[in-house]
């Protein structure tokens, strides 16, 4: 437990350190862009939390799988912890889009292939949560919404592809293709600075939610049990049929 406990202290300072290096980056290191002028830096935070955002959800896909095939409650644990913070990070995209689109197009928002698949990844993935607490019985659960969330990453590549299959108002990749594919380099150092702050933020927050997930499967067994020990003798198989 002492060991769990320094490790997360570490990990967490890692990441504090990592985004106090990467915010001193964006606003003081990286040049400001000739077009857009100083409202481009939203780029560092909105680009850098959908990539997280989908890798969060990666993780939640692969912990589907994984739960199907062993049926092993942690794999279910990981699942809904990174779709938590999938989806935080997910929120940041869908707010910080709109204060970058203002200025630069004149609207806060247009329903284009890029901005509506990723508003329904949001929804789906709120829809992942909320029908985890709709189902008692964790078995069940955990089942279906592995089903669910198996499903709902099957938007994650449209939403990285459809400024490449449409046209789209949102602006053609700057990385990974495109004509704005040559990033001056001191942008790309930035950005790949943020992007370890926020994968290291990441892996903090999904550490610490599996913790309490794990927690609270321990209390859940915990009261089964003591239900158990103080039920009547002749009650005894109600206590057992909880497990």
């Amino acid at each position: 437990m002492a060991a769990r406990n320094s490790s997360a202290i570490v990990s967490t300072m890692a990441a504090a350190v990592l985004m106090a290096a990467a915010g001193y980056a964006i606003f003081f290191v990286a040049p400001q862009e000739s077009t857009m002028g100083e409202i481009q830096r939203i780029f560092y935070f909105h680009v850098t939390s959908a990539w997280t955002g989908f890798l969060a959800f990666f993780v939640v896909f692969i912990a589907n799988i994984a739960y199907l095939a062993g049926r092993k409650p942690k794999w279910d644990w990981l699942g809904v912890s990174s779709a938590e913070v999938g989806l935080m990070f997910t929120t940041v995209v869908l707010v910080t889009g709109p204060i970058w689109a203002k200025p630069v197009w004149g609207i806060w928002w247009t329903w284009d292939a890029r901005l509506t698949s990723t508003f329904v990844l949001w929804l789906m993935y709120i829809a992942y949560l909320v029908l985890r607490n709709l189902l008692v019985d964790a078995e069940r659960r955990a089942t279906i919404s592995a089903v669910f969330g198996i499903f709902a990453f099957l938007d994650v590549p449209i939403v990285y592809m459809s400024i490449r299959w449409w046209r789209t108002q949102h602006p053609q990749p700057v990385i990974g293709g495109g004509e704005g594919s040559g990033l001056d380099p001191a942008m790309w150092r930035v950005f790949l600075m943020a992007l370890a702050a926020m994968i290291g933020l990441m892996t903090v927050l999904v550490r610490q939610r599996y913790r309490l997930e794990e927690l609270r499967h321990q209390a859940q067994e915990l009261s089964y049990q003591l239900e158990s020990l103080a039920a009547p003798p002749g009650a005894a198989g109600v206590g057992e049929g909880k497990l």
